[in-house]
């Protein structure tokens, strides 16, 4: 097996060598052995642990907890166990699935609520139900609705009854903040849609980006959520080499 000095890989990878020593620190990669004079020896695992690395963390999506089991995965699979480390990666390419039908029903909700075809309300659920139909947290429905996103009623007792206008909106929310906007770039824009539904929406975040109507934010949600499906599936690929190279 070949042996790397920092530079070496710094240039193989295409990063600064401080970045190598970075991703040491935070274990992303092996921690490599150390020469008599100080200096790391880095090995072939080494370079194909930072190329899986580096496809991990390509595509950013915050949202729901997905960055935190790709940074596991990397982890897991830095440590060497690369069975482990194929079983958080199906888990993570079966949420950034299930996040892109979402974001494909939040761009239907929205044109149907452009086009006034949206139905009315035949249902109504208390919070928990509704935590757990849309799989987010209770706190999570309480910070939306604190923070203005969100009007629910009450029913005589004090309850909270959610309504399905409520239930698109949050659909609708749930996939722009997976989107990483911001819960006053969201209200903005749902205030805009909520008051005029024949609005041009197109600048309700107030930025002279072309892409700022809800639609297109999914949209390109969808985009980046397919190219990190595509990555998972090659890192999967990856995953299986390395237990075959390195094991």
């Amino acid at each position: 097996m070949r042996h790397y000095k920092t530079s070496e890989v710094a240039a193989i990878i295409g990063i600064h060598p401080n970045t190598v020593r970075l991703y040491e620190e935070l274990e992303l990669i092996p921690k490599p052995k150390r020469q008599s004079n100080g200096y790391r020896i880095f090995t072939d695992f080494h370079i194909a642990q930072f190329r899986l690395a580096r496809l991990a963390f390509q595509i950013e999506v915050l949202q729901n907890g997905l960055r935190k089991k790709i940074i596991r995965m990397v982890k897991v699979s830095a440590a060497g166990d690369f069975d482990t480390a194929s079983v958080l990666t199906h888990e993570y390419l079966k949420q950034v699935r299930q996040e892109r039908e979402n974001a494909e029903e939040a761009v239907t909700l929205v044109q149907q609520i452009l086009s006034g075809n949206a139905s009315g309300n035949t249902h109504f659920l208390k919070r928990k139900e509704v935590s757990q139909y849309l799989d987010i947290t209770v706190d999570t429905l309480r910070n939306w609705e604190m923070n203005g996103l969100l009007k629910v009623r009450r029913k005589k007792n004090g309850y909270r009854v959610y309504t399905d206008d409520d239930i698109r909106r949050l659909k609708i929310i749930r996939s722009l903040r997976c989107a990483n906007y911001s819960l006053e770039a969201i209200l903005n824009m749902l205030s805009l849609l909520s008051e005029n539904p024949d609005i041009d929406i197109r600048g309700a975040l107030n930025t002279p980006k072309a892409d700022s109507e809800i639609i297109a934010v999914c949209d390109k949600l969808m985009t980046s959520l397919t190219e990190a499906e595509n990555n998972a599936l090659k890192i999967l690929d990856m995953l299986q080499k390395m237990k075959k190279q390195f094991l």
